[in-house]
C-alpha cells in the first residue's frame, strides 16, 4: 500500500532480533531496493554493540538519525581518531536527532536499548558505502571491546561534566 508504519510492534520485533544477534544490533529496511535514492532504516542498538568508526565519502553521503526509543551517544572523531564531540540522542530529549555531514568520522554508544530511524542518500553499495577508520579495530576483534569501553568512558565522563555544569 501507500504507507509504512514505525510502530511499537515493529520496534519490538527488531529489538527481539537484535537481542538474538551476536552484534547486539539489527536493522529493518524500509527502502525497497539498495538502488533507491534514499535509504531508510530502523536500527536497534543494544548496549554493548560496537559500531566501528566510519565515514561516508566517494560518494559523499549525509546521514540523519532520529531516535524513537532509548538513549544513544553519537561520537564524532577527527582524522587521527581523537574524539572531538559527542551528542546524546534521547527519546525523551532534549536532543532527538542528528544530521552527520559526509566525510565525518562517527560511531555510536548505546546507553540503553535504542531504536533509531536512519535516512541516508542512496544507492547503497557495500564496496563504497563506508570507509572504516584504520585507527579503529575491526568489528568482532578482541580490540573492539577495549575501543568500545574507551568510548563509553568518554561518554560517561562527558555526561557527568554536563550534569555538574
Amino acid at each position: 500500500m501507500g504507507v509504512k508504519l514505525i510502530d511499537d510492534n515493529l520496534i519490538r520485533k527488531v529489538s527481539d532480533e537484535a537481542s538474538e544477534s551476536e552484534r547486539k544490533r539489527m536493522n529493518y529496511n524500509f527502502h525497497s531496493s539498495y538502488n533507491d535514492p534514499i535509504q531508510r532504516v530502523l536500527n536497534v542498538f543494544n548496549q554493548g554493540t560496537y559500531v566501528r568508526p566510519h565515514k561516508h565519502e566517494n560518494p559523499d553521503k549525509t546521514e540523519v538519525f532520529i531516535i524513537l526509543r532509548g538513549r544513544t551517544a553519537v561520537i564524532i572523531f577527527d582524522d587521527k581518531g581523537n574524539i572531538v564531540e559527542s551528542h546524546i540522542l534521547g527519546a525523551k530529549g532534549p536532543v532527538h536527532g542528528i544530521e552527520i555531514e559526509p566525510r565525518t568520522w562517527h560511531s555510536f554508544v548505546a546507553l540503553e536499548s535504542s531504536a533509531i530511524y536512519e535516512i541516508k542518500n542512496g544507492p547503497w553499495d557495500i564496496n563504497t558505502d563506508k570507509k572504516f577508520a584504520s585507527w579503529a579495530p575491526e568489528e568482532g576483534s578482541e580490540q573492539a571491546a577495549d575501543f568500545l569501553a574507551k568510548m563509553e568512558i568518554f561518554v560517561k565522563n562527558t555526561i557527568g561534566n554536563k550534569e555538574r555544569d
